[in-house]
């Protein structure tokens, strides 16, 4: 349904942000006012000197800020829930704002308007999620969207209704005021949709178990003094058997793993508790849900596994012969909890070209999480830099009169920068060229800003490998070591010589 707004078109007086009978500017005035106003006969080139010539340029840009059509064929939405607020510029239509409901039909009646009016490009923001639907509907009529931050488009005072702020939008992107939000493909946006839903059950799954041990508690079940995962083959065996009616600690305490630190005696003295019904109930179905969040995980790997089948493989069909040996897995590390069901490093590689695990910390999951945020394509962003500006991994400093008000990263809510944040932790004992790195950095800057310093060091590897196509070679604590011992040396000695001393390395 679409409604011309009251007054719109009717009445030439209302026109709050002086958008649709004003004309745009198209370009700087050559002829400032203050010449008008003396009455002088300007032509270009009157200037006499160079001290004239610049007195009329500041003079120029003191009067004309210079700003010009960028998008002229452009449009501004106010998005809402029930309805969204439309706005063309002046003389494409003869109802310039329009309202238009958020049904289905209506949204492609919107998007017929717009192509009908020459529009090419169109600004809304990211409201909700009530933008999607309308971004889905312009993206596949071909309109270029440029979904924009909330609080790059903060209204002046006094401003604030639907038809002003879809006028708003629309001034603003007419100048090319606003900055383009950074949105994945389609193919990437499925993917991290699989991805999210997918950390959702897991969540909840943990949840669950958070509930079981506060039941196991309650009936004074010591459990998890003995056993750390609930979770676990263990724990799981025992809490199922209590469900099945076995009351007998023995019984249950010979249902632990052999590997179980605690002895069978230790686990048989923790599960003697009080029975109470009411809580085995609560257990029940918590154990209940629990199973139901491990289907739904497996068919989210399903659906994520058939969807990474379909992207285009990139990798080299004839390799390189490369000298170094494949990194080899350790030991000792335990697989991950909650792993997908799949060989998902293998298919990251396919469709990446690159194998982003070999870099120390960087495991299938984090890597899938980086992916389904950023996407494949890194042309994105220009350099290294603006990627982890874009990630909140930078430094931002307020300066204002010459100081410092404020250091430290943006408030960003990334959730690449978060999981990537959780892989630098993951180097405090790795025995790499990023552990070294990341030790030093946490006994001189502190555990916050070296985890900080470290997730940008990651974000930045990523991005050369999926740029370039670049492979990455740990080079060992040993290198780091030994590199950073030989900076030391040559800092003391360019310190020595501006003190006029020379350093004189030992006989051993």
């Amino acid at each position: 349904m679409v409604r011309m707004v009251a007054g719109v078109g009717k009445n030439p007086g209302f026109d709050p942000v002086g958008e649709i009978f004003k004309p745009f500017a198209t370009g700087l005035n050559l002829i400032p006012n203050w010449h008008r106003e003396a009455g002088m006969q300007v032509k270009p080139g009157w200037w006499r000197n160079r001290k004239e010539r610049k007195e009329w340029a500041r003079r120029l840009r003191s009067e004309d800020p210079g700003l010009e059509v960028v998008h002229p064929q452009a449009a501004g939405i106010d998005v809402g829930n029930g309805a969204h607020y439309v706005a063309v510029r002046p003389g494409r239509d003869p109802e310039p704002v329009r309202r238009f409901e958020c049904f289905t039909a209506d949204l492609y009646r919107l998007a017929d308007w717009l192509k009908a009016c020459g529009v090419q490009t169109v600004a809304m923001q990211s409201t909700g999620v009530y933008w999607i639907p309308l971004y889905d509907v312009l993206e596949e009529r071909g309109l270029k969207v440029y979904l924009v931050n909330a609080r790059h488009t903060k209204n002046l005072p006094g401003r604030k209704s639907d038809v002003q702020e879809c006028q708003w939008l629309l001034k603003l992107h007419t100048y090319g005021l606003l900055n383009n939000s950074f949105q994945p493909t389609s193919e990437i946006r499925v993917m991290r949709t699989y991805w999210r839903q997918r950390g959702e059950h897991v969540r909840a799954a943990a949840t669950s178990i958070q509930r079981m041990q506060k039941a196991l508690t309650q009936m004074n079940l010591q459990l998890a003094n003995v056993i750390s995962d609930l979770s676990g083959w263990s724990g799981q065996r025992i809490v199922r058997a209590i469900l099945a009616g076995e009351r007998n600690p023995e019984k249950l305490a010979e249902l632990t793993d052999p590997r179980v630190r605690a002895s069978r005696a230790e686990v048989a003295k923790s599960l003697e508790g009080n029975w109470r019904p009411e809580l085995l109930f609560v257990l029940q179905q918590e154990v209940d849900m629990y199973d139901t969040y491990q289907r739904r995980m497996a068919e989210c790997d399903q659906q994520l596994k058939q969807h990474l089948s379909t992207l285009i493989d990139k990798r080299d069909p004839d390799p390189p012969a490369s000298p170094e040996a494949p990194r080899k897995a350790s030991k000792h590390r335990k697989p991950r909890r909650n792993a997908p069901q799949f060989d998902l490093s293998q298919q990251l590689e396919r469709i990446t070209g690159v194998d982003l695990t070999r870099i120390d910390s960087i495991d299938a999951m984090t890597a899938q999480t980086v992916l389904s945020e950023v996407g494949l394509d890194m042309s994105r962003w220009k350099t290294e830099a603006h990627f982890a500006s874009w990630m909140g991994l930078c430094p931002d400093n307020r300066i204002s009169g010459d100081k410092v008000l404020r250091r430290g990263t943006r408030p960003v809510s990334n959730r690449a920068a978060s999981a990537l944040r959780i892989a630098a932790c993951t180097l405090l004992r790795s025995r790499s060229y990023l552990g070294a790195q990341y030790r030093r950095l946490r006994s001189k800057l502190g555990p916050p800003k070296a985890i900080t310093a470290m997730a940008h060091r990651l974000a930045r590897l990523i991005y050369r490998m999926l740029k370039y196509g670049q492979r990455y070679v740990d080079k060992g604590a040993e290198f780091y070591e030994q590199r950073y011992r030989n900076q030391q040396i040559q800092s003391l000695h360019k310190r020595a010589a501006k003190l006029g001393f020379q350093i004189v390395a030992l006989a051993s």
